[in-house]
């Protein structure tokens, strides 16, 4: 079975049908995935800002990041989820469309970045963590997150007009 087929039987799904043909599931998913994002950026661009040393100054980065993840990576969840089921509804349009993949290539660097951070700079919060600016490698991290996570939702935008 070539991706093509396994695009399309996804495509023929009860559920992509539903959302595709639905006048209102889809804009409602949509609305999900939008809020969603603006969530994950949201608590995402606190913990940047504190990591570039610009904001937040008051806070301990460690606490920061405690308090901010969970709500980031249920919001994430629900990206996942809405992500997944809107491209369910139109998956060889999707499979097409060359932002679609700029958007998931990118979307794939900001986990790499968040992985190197938290295999780097996290490891060693303890000697840094109160200290500002925090270290280059912290700043790093933080920069590039930022500049990933716009792209993310810049590109996720985009997609609709391709």
């Amino acid at each position: 079975m070539d991706i093509q087929s396994i695009l399309q039987a996804l495509e023929d799904t009860s559920v992509a049908i539903q959302i595709r043909e639905s006048g209102s599931v889809f804009p409602n998913l949509e609305s999900v995935h939008v809020i969603g994002i603006a969530l994950v950026f949201g608590t995402i661009a606190v913990v940047d800002l504190r990591l570039l040393g610009i904001a937040s100054h008051r806070r301990s980065a460690l606490r920061l990041i405690q308090e901010l993840l969970p709500y980031t990576w249920v919001a994430f969840a629900a990206c996942v989820i809405t992500g997944l089921l809107m491209f369910a509804s139109n998956a060889t349009t999707y499979a097409q469309n060359s932002v679609f993949w700029w958007k998931m290539g990118v979307l794939l660097l900001a986990g790499l970045n968040m992985a190197i951070f938290h295999l780097g700079a996290y490891r060693r919060i303890d000697e840094w963590d109160t200290t500002l600016p925090p270290p280059g490698q912290a700043r790093v991290a933080g920069l590039c997150s930022l500049a990933l996570w716009a792209c993310v939702i810049g590109l996720g935008r985009w997609i609709g007009f391709v």
